[in-house]
């Protein structure tokens, strides 16, 4: 239930303790403001009772740590009480932007040093809080989600061990492989599509759209997306397309058999905006021969969604191909860390998810369904409604 319509029906589990990592500061503190406005304006008799105590705060975020030693080992503490809270731990493990002293030598952190700390700040809770709930928006290791051969599978591991720790609940952004929640069946995992958020942002941008499927269609990049893209479709009532990469397995380049081409599967694009619905986009080459293949069939406009924007390879080819006219906006969310040129790009729509975090976080702190945030159709039809009667 979206905050403009809450009641306050059931206790909170506990009162609430929002412990965002420091790779995950200002995110966590742009959390922490729609909490406490919300809370403090939300009307409710039984708010002065003992069950309601420490409900409405001037601030929910716990005060954390994890210091390194000068051998790059570290620890994790948290500086307040957390007797009987409930702890809501926010961690980015894409955060390169971070570094530490190793022996002299400055290391930039990375997705492990990440998933490290999180664990020292929950040892760090030692047991005293009445639930821990991790928020991890990319899911650690979720690449590396199914074995394919003699292989590890580390986000089964990791979830394990997270569970094994004493967390209750883990929440997560648009994960590469739902099933991955089959290795802890009796915890509660949330995997949250951001769709919504998608839509209003390019709607906000885009004045001119014409959502019907004689004007725009949705593409999925790959068979692996195809879920993600049907549902996209499915909800704006858009025709559906999708790429496949031939490749040659005769060879093998950089651990990998290379793209000989991408071949299309769906109906005519010529004179259509096009939607490019990926979870992430990581060096972004496949995303942007996709959209130059659109451009070569003639798509109109060429919008690029991805929940997790990573640009391991910079942003100059994305430059190039905006200046050549091959794709006109690329939305992804600040669920990670984005670097102020990113910000600074034109053709850049950066889409905020703090309101959504804190409304799922405020749902759980009132062992609330979380079933009408989950599945956004209503608020996507209302808002389709709104921009169809400006336009």
């Amino acid at each position: 239930m979206i905050y403009e319509e809450k009641t306050i029906e059931t206790i909170p589990v506990g009162p609430l303790g929002l412990v965002p990592l420091k790779s995950c500061t200002e995110l966590g503190q742009k959390v922490n403001d729609y909490l406490v406005t919300w809370r403090h304006e939300r009307e409710s008799e039984h708010k002065s009772t003992i069950a309601f105590a420490g409900y409405q705060r001037d601030s929910y975020i716990l005060k954390n740590k994890t210091p390194r030693f000068g051998s790059g080992e570290a620890k994790g503490t948290i500086e307040e009480s957390v007797r009987g809270d409930d702890l809501y731990i926010m961690v980015d493990v894409c955060n390169y932007s971070l570094t530490y002293s190793l022996c002299g030598m400055t290391n930039h952190m990375s997705p492990d040093d990440h998933y490290q700390d999180l664990k020292r700040i929950i040892a760090a809770a030692a047991g005293k809080a009445r639930r821990i709930n991790v928020i991890m928006p990319f899911l650690y290791e979720g690449r590396q989600h199914k074995r394919s051969g003699r292989e590890s599978l580390d986000c089964a591991l990791a979830l394990q061990e997270l569970v094994n720790m004493g967390v209750e609940n883990i929440i997560t952004f648009d994960a590469h492989d739902p099933r991955v929640q089959n290795a802890i069946p009796l915890k509660g995992f949330e995997t949250v599509q951001p769709i919504y958020q998608f839509i209003k942002y390019l709607l906000k941008t885009e004045t001119e759209l014409q959502i019907d499927s004689d004007h725009m269609m949705v593409i999925s990049p790959d068979e692996g997306g195809m879920s993600r893209a049907v549902y996209f479709a499915n909800v704006l009532g858009l025709d559906m397309g999708m790429f496949y990469k031939r490749r040659d397995y005769t060879r093998i380049v950089d651990g990998r058999n290379p793209i000989v081409a991408h071949e299309f599967l769906g109906s005519n694009v010529e004179g259509k905006d096009v939607l490019i619905i990926d979870d992430m986009i990581s060096s972004g080459d496949s995303m942007l021969d996709v959209a130059k293949e659109l451009k070569r069939r003639k798509a109109r406009k060429v919008f690029v969604c991805a929940t997790f924007g990573l640009f391991t390879n910079g942003l100059a080819k994305f430059d190039q191909y905006y200046e050549n006219g091959l794709i006109d906006r690329i939305l992804t969310t600040n669920l990670v860390y984005q670097t102020p040129e990113l910000l600074s790009r034109p053709y850049y729509i950066d889409v905020d998810m703090s309101k959504y975090i804190a409304l799922i976080i405020d749902n759980l702190n009132h062992d609330a369904s979380l079933s009408e945030l989950l599945n956004p159709t209503k608020r996507i039809n209302k808002l389709l409604n709104a921009y169809r009667s400006r336009s």
